[in-house]
């Protein structure tokens, strides 16, 4: 859940050029969801009168920034990955990185027999890319 609401928080400041060390979040509070509904919104706005440049910008920066929080938090979440990558291993693909390729190439496998599956997955996980 944490997880979830710093990258709201990130997709909001990058769509509204606010720096993210700006950005300063009380642990207790709770925001309406007619609240986060208004944020949203008014992202979305901002986000259509930005240029392509400018947009392309901003995408870069967001990719950066996840990349950057995916390697902070990865350690937590490797062993969730490669317990569930144990017994599904596109299940724990798909978690790790979404529907592609790799995810493909790991469910053909795991298809096919089910070891390469699981030997593909665990390395793709604990490799870290």
């Amino acid at each position: 859940m944490k997880k979830i609401i710093a990258l709201n928080i990130m997709i909001l400041c990058f769509a509204f050029g606010t720096p993210l060390s700006a950005v300063v979040v009380p642990a207790n509070e709770n925001k309406t969801s007619v609240a986060v509904e208004e944020e949203k919104a008014a992202a979305k706005e901002h986000w259509k009168s930005l240029s392509k440049k400018e947009k392309r910008a901003k995408k870069k920066e967001l990719r950066k920034a996840l990349k950057k929080a995916k390697a902070d938090g990865a350690s937590s979440d490797t062993l969730l990955l490669v317990l569930i990558g144990i017994f599904i291993p596109p299940l724990a693909m798909a978690l790790y990185d979404g529907i592609t390729n790799r995810f493909w190439i790991s469910l053909l496998l795991t298809i096919l027999f089910f070891v390469p599956g699981l030997i593909y997955t665990l390395v793709v996980i604990l490799k870290g890319n």
